[in-house]
């Protein structure tokens, strides 16, 4: 299926594809109780500003927006308080965001969307990718635990305690 796809940054007329997917994204953490993206975040605004920013990105297959992910090469400010220890203190990635299709749920697509990051990451000769996410985003934890992410502590994100994870790459 990974031959199919490619990773592409996100332009303004991906917009409304990409707010239908968030969207679909917002409605699936409220029905699996969590309170995760419950508030008002993510917001079309801020999918506008990653856009303009480059930093938004979506996964393509056949023509067709099977993914999205904010992809930030910089620094994030909230992850310089952590309780807990980062791998490193190099350079690294940040990923935002994380929506998979309503139709592509449960066939490893954003699993295959964290694969291509990295290649992106390891491209731009970045060689790590932190990530942060709820406590109760059980689908996340799993793909992180799958790609062999490690838990390294705790970040405030948008005034809430998440788990930080962060992936060293060769």
């Amino acid at each position: 299926m990974e031959e199919l796809m490619n990773l592409r940054l996100a332009t303004p007329e991906d917009l409304d594809t990409i707010w239908n997917i968030l969207q679909d994204a917002i409605a699936q953490r409220k029905k699996d109780g969590s309170e995760q993206w419950q508030h008002g975040y993510p917001n079309k605004q801020i999918v506008e500003a990653d856009i303009q920013d480059s930093h938004g990105y979506v996964l393509i297959k056949e023509n067709q927006i099977i993914a999205y992910a904010a992809i930030v090469f910089g620094i994030e400010p909230a992850y310089n308080d952590i309780k807990g220890q980062w791998l490193s203190q190099d350079e690294y990635v940040v990923v935002h965001r994380v929506a998979t299709a309503e139709s592509y749920k449960g066939h490893g697509v954003a699993t295959l969307l964290f694969q291509f990051i990295e290649r992106l990451s390891i491209g731009k000769g970045v060689f790590s990718v932190k990530v942060d996410t709820n406590f109760d985003n059980y689908p996340m934890l799993r793909i992180l635990e799958k790609l062999h992410y490690t838990h390294c502590g705790e970040i405030i994100f948008g005034g809430a305690p998440r788990m930080a994870f962060e992936k060293l790459l060769t």
